[in-house]
């Protein structure tokens, strides 16, 4: 239980990170921060879903991406 105390995402869901990017920084913005095609050919929250879910990589980047645009380190977070 203490690996997941210091998760910063938990709790956070992969669907409520990406409303959450996209309503701040728009798909186009996106698509430069992570390159996948999900975000820069006709994006959609559920083609993004679905290819992430299967995507460890990709999924990575995007977390990695949610923490640096919401500043949720060190307990910092802007829910």
């Amino acid at each position: 239980m203490d690996s997941q105390a210091n998760n910063p995402l938990h709790g956070i869901t992969l669907e409520q990170m990406l409303v959450r990017l996209e309503q701040r920084l728009g798909w186009q913005e996106m698509g430069r921060a992570v390159d996948i095609r999900c975000f820069t050919h006709d994006p959609s929250i559920k083609s993004s879903l679905k290819f992430l879910r299967r995507t460890p990589w990709a999924r990575e980047k995007v977390e990695r991406l949610y923490l640096n645009v919401f500043h949720v380190w060190g307990g910092k977070s802007q829910r």
